[in-house]
């Protein structure tokens, strides 16, 4: 989209039902059309359920859930999965009272500083939606609430997720990937996919690709149809979210993030909102109690630069309004003030739809 607004993605997502939330590459939840589920579905999302299967069934194990947790598991998400067809829309906790079973507490890395408690329900429905029979609707709340409202998966695909061979949706994947992504090293691709080198050579092999040379060294790979250059996009500025897909999109950044890995990025990998510039992070941003987009510079970006991210900022600020991200770890991670100068209020002036490179 080159313009958008949260009620216009929320039309989507909950109308139209065009697209659809699933947990896939890395377990991690991405946004994926619905015409490409199946292929996400089989490329990633089918592993991930198979591992996470077994976690769920170690650790029900590990809390004298039973006899035989495997079986009981089973037999929850038959309850679940009958109870969202029955009432087309509900979420985890107006769902845990079908079955007492379901509201079970389950304690997660007892004794960590991180040790959590949660529901047999959470895991039952959590594993439903892995393996594509439910999916999730519109939050409870506002579009950032994470407390989803679960739907039968027919409400978007009404014969259900389509079976595709696993190493023919792999190769297609990757063939995607590199598409947009194009070129990234085989290290680029394992790591997004979360795949073994195995996985990723036998995907690689299967599409037409070429090998090229990179800047700085290296071998990277492109597809044979993508080989001519691209034409220049001219300057562009963009405020890109936490996790986006742009700055997660490499495994081996140092092109584009330089030495800014620790301001930016979390100990495992996670990155936060970013501010580009010509197709290279120059530093942070985020959102303050009262709506003001805050603005740190890792580098000087000079006058005309910084007067294109101050109106991206204030069009971003008037974008999010009245919302308030949850985001307050990344104001701390980039000092919790802006040393070079910068906050950005909404300004009728500067807002309007604008196109990010």
């Amino acid at each position: 989209m080159s313009t958008s607004s949260p009620v216009a993605i929320e039309r989507e997502m909950y109308e139209e039902r065009s697209v659809l939330r699933i947990l896939a590459m890395r377990r991690t939840l991405f946004l994926v059309p619905v015409g490409d589920v199946a292929l996400v579905h089989a490329a990633a999302s089918r592993a991930v359920a198979e591992t996470e299967r077994k976690r769920t069934i170690a650790m029900l194990t590990e809390a004298g859930v039973g006899p035989n947790p495997a079986a009981l598991l089973e037999k929850l998400e038959a309850v679940g999965l009958a109870a969202v067809r029955d009432r087309g829309e509900a979420t985890t906790a107006e769902l845990r009272a079908i079955d007492p079973r379901l509201g079970q507490k389950l304690t997660l890395s007892r004794g960590k500083p991180y040790e959590a408690t949660i529901s047999v329900g959470q895991k039952v429905f959590f594993h439903l939606a892995l393996e594509g029979r439910i999916g999730r609707g519109r939050p409870r709340g506002s579009w950032i609430a994470s407390q989803f409202r679960w739907s039968p998966i027919e409400h978007w695909l009404p014969d259900g997720i389509a079976e595709m061979p696993v190493d023919a949706a792999r190769s297609e994947l990757v063939r995607k990937w590199l598409r947009v992504f194009g070129p990234g090293t085989r290290n680029d691709i394992k790591w997004w996919t979360g795949w073994s080198l195995a996985a990723t050579d036998k995907a690689l092999a299967a599409i037409d690709v070429v090998e090229v040379d990179l800047d700085g060294g290296g071998i990277g790979y492109l597809l044979a149809e993508d080989i001519e250059p691209s034409k220049p996009p001219g300057p562009w500025v963009a405020l890109l979210p936490a996790l986006d897909a742009t700055t997660m999109g490499w495994t081996d950044r140092d092109w584009y993030l330089g030495g800014y890995r620790a301001a930016l990025f979390d100990n495992v990998g996670n990155a936060g909102p970013t501010i580009w510039v010509d197709g290279r992070i120059v530093g942070g941003w985020w959102q303050r109690a009262d709506g003001e987009i805050a603005l740190r510079f890792l580098e000087d970006v000079g006058v005309e630069t910084r007067q294109a991210i101050d109106r991206e900022a204030a069009r971003l600020a008037e974008w999010i309004a009245p919302t308030s991200l949850p985001w307050s770890f990344w104001a701390q991670r980039l000092g919790g003030h802006e040393p070079d100068g910068g906050s950005m209020r909404p300004s009728p002036q500067t807002s309007g739809p604008q196109k990010n490179g």
